[in-house]
């Protein structure tokens, strides 16, 4: 694969998400209640709040692994998980709904690497699944990323034989294989152990200088603080807060914003 060829492999055009009045509930529990978010090309946009908030449903709901009971997600301005039909949004087939999946990249908190799978074939599966490449042009995208995220020496071990931190890192590779014009970070950081956080977060602050749209959950504030273009700050499935870091962070405007920032500061 020439320089050339990989360049355009890897190139991507940064998404504009849009939440749209997005209510979602589990029972009589309101998990979100109107969430209205927009989030512009090329944006590092990180939300912040206490557990239960509704963070990480907030990321489910953009690549509609969770449903919303009411309002939808849209993506470049296509409806993601449903259609339009005149007035109403009618939900897409399974098949149409992974499709657009593919153009959404998501980094769990526990990685959910493929087991039986190398590094390099967990990174090139989805271009293969997908049909975007054949399986030689996926492997050789494949070990161009793992070297970005500083595994290039790792391309043949198992995820077992991996940390966590180098689990992640494979993860955000795979993310990135399918060029999406997003990616969602559910707390990236959570199940690793302290002193591999750093290596992790490394990563994500070479993406965040790279033009990608990202949309992050994260309880790193100082990590928050040094790549987010705008913090928002959910408490109970609302929106409290928002704006720059140097904003929320340093002069938040709202009572219950103060009161985390006291506890996690």
């Amino acid at each position: 694969m020439t320089a050339t060829t990989l360049e355009a492999l890897t190139a991507v055009e940064a998404a504009t998400v849009e939440v749209h009045n997005v209510h979602k509930w589990y029972g009589t529990h309101r998990v979100l209640d109107g969430i209205d978010l927009t989030v512009r090309p090329g944006e590092v946009t990180v939300v912040l709040g206490p557990s239960g908030s509704g963070k990480s449903t907030l990321l489910r709901v953009v690549n509609h692994l969770e449903k919303p009971e009411i309002g939808h997600v849209s993506i470049n301005g296509e409806p993601i998980g449903v259609r339009r039909q005149g007035e109403r949004l009618k939900e897409l087939n399974e098949r149409a709904i992974l499709a657009q999946r593919s153009r959404i990249g998501f980094v769990f908190q526990n990685f959910n690497l493929f087991p039986h799978l190398t590094v390099l074939d967990n990174v090139a599966a989805a271009p293969v699944a997908t049909g975007k490449l054949g399986k030689a042009q996926a492997q050789e995208l494949a070990r161009a990323l793992l070297g970005r995220v500083g595994l290039a020496d790792r391309t043949g071990a198992y995820p077992r034989q991996l940390s966590g931190g180098q689990q992640q890192r494979v993860a955000i590779a795979r993310a990135l294989a399918l060029r999406p014009g997003v990616i969602l970070f559910d707390e990236p950081t959570s199940a690793l152990d302290p002193e591999l956080v750093g290596e992790v977060l490394a990563v994500i602050k070479d993406l965040a200088t790279s033009g990608t749209t990202l949309l992050i959950v994260t309880h790193e504030i100082g990590f928050a603080r040094e790549i987010a273009d705008r913090i928002v700050f959910i408490d109970g499935g609302r929106i409290v807060e928002q704006g720059p870091p140097s904003e929320v962070l340093d002069k938040p405007r709202h009572e219950r914003t103060r009161d985390f920032l006291s506890k996690v500061l």
